[in-house]
């Protein structure tokens, strides 16, 4: 599957972060629901005076309704005239035309290549919990779950690296018709800041839908000692979802970084990025 740039067009690459308390998700939904490519695409729009043009956003990580982003990318295909007479001052118009919870910190010409979803290399989500008494710094908490039981964070991160490897997350995943669950994760792990809150780190090629907050969730279970360490890699194992595995809320998770390869590797990247995900038979990573 090809995805060049159509003649008369540049592909612009944005950086962008956003809080997603009040947002219904990344990707537009009809009804006229809150969404961050609503309010990214209006304002390109605007600035550009576009009128009822649309250009459409393709982004590397469409996150749920509540998600926060610290690192999302995106890219959009400009007309090339558009994008000469814009390019210099887009970054402070959009400034003046977005709204105080979504920022473009990154405005620019994409190398040949570059697809903001197919190129990525990896994706890195951090969860964030408090487990204190108390309850959760009212400064925090559109960012950090309250779990109102004391967690074990080495029993926690044990547990959580038993899941690192290429494996079928059929078990974690909501499930879509004609997607495969195979995915491949480089490092999950699990510390305590500081500050007392609890940060939950995991990079992968790719997610499925509602696959970190599940993992999280059978963390949680373990850490606060409902189940032992073993327990999320013997869910992993069975393929099914077993109904003691809560999708956490969704205000905990933030994507934190996006990462491409070198220019001259990004459309190679594409096409292994599109090739449809086989059985596992061996594990890469871990045991299969």
């Amino acid at each position: 599957m090809g995805d060049d740039v159509q003649a008369g067009f540049v592909r612009v690459r944005l950086d962008l972060s956003y809080d997603g308390t009040d947002f219904h998700g990344w990707a537009k939904q009809a009804g006229g629901k809150r969404t961050v490519q609503g309010e990214v695409e209006d304002a390109l729009r605007t600035v550009t005076r576009s009128g009822e043009v649309n250009y459409d956003l393709t982004v590397a990580g469409r996150t749920d309704a509540g998600v926060h982003a610290r690192g999302q990318v995106a890219h959009v295909d400009l007309p090339d005239a558009l994008w000469d007479e814009h390019r210099e001052k887009l970054l402070k118009r959009l400034a003046g035309r977005l709204p105080k919870d979504v920022r473009v910190w990154g405005v620019s010409e994409a190398p040949a290549g570059f697809n903001a979803r197919f190129a990525a290399l990896w994706r890195r989500y951090v969860y964030r919990v408090g487990d204190q008494a108390g309850g959760v710094d009212p400064l925090l908490r559109s960012h950090v779950l309250w779990h109102d039981w004391p967690l074990d964070v080495a029993v926690m991160d044990a547990a959580a690296k038993s899941l690192v490897g290429e494996h079928d997350f059929a078990a974690y995943a909501k499930k879509r018709e004609g997607a495969s669950t195979v995915r491949e994760i480089f490092d999950f792990g699990v510390r305590r800041r500081d500050d007392g809150v609890v940060e939950v780190e995991v990079r992968a090629d790719a997610f499925c839908h509602n696959q970190v907050r599940s993992m999280v969730g059978a963390l949680l279970f373990v850490g606060d000692g409902h189940r032992d360490a073993g327990w999320p890699r013997r869910v992993l194992d069975a393929g099914v979802r077993d109904s003691a595995v809560h999708v956490v809320r969704p205000n905990g998770l933030t994507l934190e970084e996006v990462a491409y390869p070198a220019d001259e590797l990004l459309a190679e990247r594409q096409v292994q990025a599109r090739r449809v995900r086989g059985v596992v038979h061996v594990s890469r990573r871990g045991a299969s």
